[in-house]
Formats: C-alpha cells, sequence, structure tokens
C-alpha cells in the first residue's frame, strides 16, 4: 500500500509543474494538480531536544531550574509536519524572530523505513 506523504514527497520532488496546472511525472503520465490541497493546514513544528524527568525532577522544578537535554550543541533541529519527520534545519533569526533554515530533507527511503516517522 503506498504511503500517502511519500506520493506527496515525489510529486513535489520528482513531478514537473506544467503549464495547466497538472504534473507530468518522472515516468512520463499526467496528473491532476495539487492546488486542491494549497489551502489545507498542517501543523509543523520544530523539535529542538528531549528529555526524561522522573516525576520526582517535574514536581521539583523551579525558577532558574535546569534540565539537560539529549541533543549536542550544534546538532540540526527536526522539523515535523502533523508528527511526522520530514526535515532537519538550523536555528536562525530574522526580523527579531526565529526560524529555521531547512539543511536537509528527508528521503522517500527514510520514511519507508520508518525514518519519517512518530518519535
Amino acid at each position: 500500500m503506498p504511503i500517502p506523504h511519500l506520493k506527496l514527497w515525489r510529486v513535489l520532488h520528482e513531478e514537473t509543474p506544467m503549464a495547466d496546472n497538472s504534473f507530468k511525472s518522472s515516468d512520463g503520465t499526467s496528473q491532476a494538480g495539487l492546488e486542491f490541497l494549497h489551502d489545507v493546514a498542517m501543523s509543523v513544528s520544530v523539535e529542538f531536544a528531549r528529555s526524561k524527568l522522573t516525576v520526582r525532577k517535574v514536581l521539583g522544578l523551579g525558577k532558574n531550574s535546569i534540565i539537560e537535554l539529549e541533543k549536542m550543541a550544534g546538532e540540526p533541529l527536526e522539523i515535523r509536519v502533523n508528527g511526522k519527520l520530514v526535515a532537519r534545519g538550523e536555528a536562525v533569526i530574522v526580523n527579531d524572530r526565529f526560524g529555521i533554515r531547512v539543511t536537509e530533507i528527508i528521503s522517500p527511503e527514510d520514511f519507508e523505513e520508518g525514518g519519517g516517522g512518530e518519535g
């Protein structure tokens, strides 16, 4: 059974838009455009890092408490769409706001091997 986000990834990365907004895929067949999906809202999140704490430690947290995170400084941040890992990137500042520069797109092979799953 094909994975829906894998199909979308292939459309976005391997297929060529044509003048009538349909797509010509790498195998030469024409497909309907994706414009009907343009206004679909999706949840995009950037995961900075994780940590596991016991209930005792959570209850002991207070102002100025420090939580040690599992991610090392300089490691890429994870970009998730609807909970699925789709890319990695680095934090940037744009007009006094945080942003993320995409440095890696997760390949379809990683999705198939479970790398794009929830983590």
